[in-house]
């Protein structure tokens, strides 16, 4: 597996988005992605309730507990590298978590426009 250059949307060192629980395709804690990553795990969230709701419905659950899979489920506050098209179709019904672009990888906007990102950044001054 070859995996794509670890850069931000900013095109600067991809930062650590989560590793309580691990986050990433990968599972190193990172929004790396390869070939593989068909759903371009890549967008760094801040988890809301109101999100892990939305996605629920959407027929992914991502807080229930999975012990065989060795995931804990996700909490709000927790950072989670999310689907891009998953952060998009929130971002369509205003339901969209804020968005760590340090953390995002570059590859996300081949997907989301970067302006919209930005407009649910975490991370800008």
């Amino acid at each position: 597996m070859k995996i794509d250059e670890a850069l931000n949307v900013f095109g600067e060192p991809l930062e650590l988005c989560g590793a309580d629980p691990v986050t990433g395709f990968l599972r190193d804690g990172k929004c790396n992605t390869c070939k593989e990553d068909s759903g371009s795990h890549t967008v760094c969230v801040e988890v809301t309730r109101a999100f892990l709701e939305f996605s629920r419905f959407r027929g992914n659950d991502l807080s229930t507990p999975m012990p065989e899979y060795n995931f804990p489920g996700l909490q709000p506050g927790d950072s989670w590298c999310l689907c891009a098209g998953r952060w998009l179709e929130a971002a369509e019904n205003n339901m969209a978590p804020r968005v760590h672009l340090k953390r995002t990888h570059i590859r996300a906007l081949d997907i989301v426009p970067f302006e919209l990102l930005k407009k649910h950044a975490v991370d800008l001054n």
